[in-house]
């Protein structure tokens, strides 16, 4: 168990009730909080220029209408505060939060406390509704200073910073507490998907008695940026655009909204995820959470990223999560755990996919054999089919398992003959030495190598000759258009692409989860138009 979880508290977290309302309630002193209408997302926004920041909150007025302007990105911030008065004149019903966080403190002004205090004083008085000062500064700051910033008319922000991991959180928000701000901000570092565990339950215990943001830094933080809202939180920050990030692991806006639609998420929101490590940039949450969408399930998936299995199964447990697409080397790793699992998960020796089940246990399936089969049922028939598989790895072991049971021919074909012996023989499939193959004629050849794929050196797994099979399947799908398919096609031979059993062993998934025949279509629309953008 993570030493930052409390394990009778964590089960709460699917009985968030008191998610966050637009509109914040009297909390402070301040006569200013009622009046906010915060959305739930706000807007980070860096800038070179006074000009080039007030342009990229009129950019942004399309994801939202709350903007944290963060002046210490600014040599001069004072000479920004003109260009934010006229920005808020035009557009009223817009919020804004003034940080000007001193370099020592994780920020970018180089200034003294004195210049930080009287900046965000005048950003007050230039129309701010909120300003952020740090912990430390608060507690170095005079209580008459305090006083003259509240004065202002703005709601004071106070927020603790731990750029290297999560730990104590409760003392960092009791800490903040003592200066009885309108806002609560408590940011952390995750080393662990099992931190935002932490934050999570910070905002839950607090978000009753205060106006609570809670952050957990870095790509294993995603689950408290995109979930903290749900938990309580009054909002989530969000870049004003990829590339644009004001710390660790921050999400776009567009992404937040579009991606993970967290202006709709809610207690009874179910949480997926897709794990393994690297994992950003998976294609598996554009997939299914169009899916949800289209379906209308009240569900999210989201990118873990995974330094242990013990590290996902506390979060499995304890968030907990509704189902997980799992990558290598957590295919094999999970096995132990789960409860249950279907036939073939048990042949093959992998599991691709978990659901959650009503008793809480772990129920494991492997879709990768329908990523295989189900294209190729719709071309032929594979009772009987010859089928010539080129590999012998994890991929390969899913196709071609599945397609022995399936009643194919299954031929194996490896650099390392031995290797392709051995799965031959577990699976009841044929073993054959490379001139051997090049000889005999096949229904299918299926490419399960990482030939071909973007930044392998090697372009095709066979000789242009040796193209003998009537149909072509590449499991590499990134590039959509392989040298194998592009070799096939010139040849005239039918191919099936890695997108279509991609997109067909996450359709699989998609109905162990809901139970609701999938998109398709849809899927594979998606996918392929995010893989053409990615060039």
């Amino acid at each position: 168990m993570h030493p930052n979880v409390k394990p009778s508290k964590m089960p709460q977290l699917t009985n968030m009730a008191h998610a966050t309302d637009h509109a914040v309630s009297h909390h402070s002193a301040s006569p200013i909080v009622p009046r906010l209408r915060l959305g739930k997302l706000c807007v980070a926004i860096p800038a070179s220029s006074p000009s080039e920041m007030v342009e990229r909150a009129e950019a942004s007025l399309k994801d939202s209408h709350f903007f944290e302007f963060r002046l210490d990105s600014l040599t001069k911030p004072a000479a920004a505060l003109p260009y934010i008065k006229q920005f808020l004149t035009e557009h009223r019903e817009a919020t804004a939060i003034a940080t000007c966080r001193r370099k020592e403190n994780g920020g970018n002004f180089a200034g003294t406390l004195t210049a930080e205090l009287e900046i965000l004083l005048k950003a007050a008085q230039s129309g701010c509704q909120i300003v952020d000062l740090e912990v430390e500064s608060a507690e170095e700051t005079k209580p008459a200073q305090l006083v003259k910033l509240r004065e202002a008319g703005a709601a004071l922000l106070v927020s603790f910073h731990d750029f290297t991991r999560t730990r104590s959180l409760e003392q960092a928000a009791d800490r903040i507490e003592a200066f009885k701000p309108d806002f609560v901000k408590v940011v952390s570092t995750a080393r662990s998907l099992a931190d935002n565990l932490a934050v999570l339950r910070l905002i839950e215990d607090r978000s009753l008695a205060s106006h609570v943001v809670g952050i957990a830094m870095g790509e294993e933080g995603l689950l408290s940026r995109v979930l903290g809202p749900r938990a309580g939180a009054a909002f989530t920050f969000a870049s004003f655009s990829d590339g644009t990030e004001t710390a660790p692991g921050q999400v776009s806006a567009h992404t937040l909204r579009e991606l993970y639609r967290v202006d709709h998420l809610d207690t009874a929101t179910r949480i997926f995820g897709v794990a393994g490590n690297p994992i950003s940039h998976s294609l598996s949450p554009l997939m299914h959470n169009t899916a949800f969408r289209r379906e209308v399930v009240n569900a999210v998936m989201l990118p873990l990223k995974v330094k242990s299995l013990d590290d996902l199964l506390t979060v499995v447990r304890e968030l907990p999560l509704a189902g997980v697409a799992v990558t290598m080397p957590l295919k094999q790793e999970v096995l132990p755990h789960l409860a249950n699992m279907d036939s073939l998960t048990a042949r093959i020796g992998a599991c691709n996919t978990l659901r959650t089940g009503a008793d809480g246990k772990l129920y494991g399936f492997n879709t990768d054999v329908a990523g295989v089969v189900r294209p190729l049922e719709k071309r032929l028939k594979l009772k009987g089919a010859r089928v010539a598989v080129l590999g012998a790895g994890g991929a390969a072991r899913a196709a071609v398992f599945g397609l022995v049971e399936q009643g194919a021919e299954v031929f194996i074909v490896n650099r390392t003959h031995e290797t392709a012996v051995a799965l031959a023989r577990q699976a009841k499939a044929k073993a054959l030495k490379h001139e051997a193959f090049a000889k005999q004629q096949f229904d299918v050849l299926i490419n399960s190598t990482p030939c071909g794929m973007k930044g392998s050196k090697q372009a095709l797994p066979i000789a242009e000759r040796e193209l003998n099979a009537k149909l072509v399947f590449d499991m590499v799908y990134n590039p959509m258009e392989t040298p194998l398919l592009k070799l096939a096609r010139a040849r005239g031979i039918a191919v099936v692409s890695g997108v279509e059993m991609f997109v067909q062993q996450g359709a699989r998934q998609f109905e162990i989860w809901t139970g609701k025949p999938a998109p398709e279509a849809e899927m594979q629309r998606v996918v392929e138009h995010e893989l053409r953008r990615r060039g």
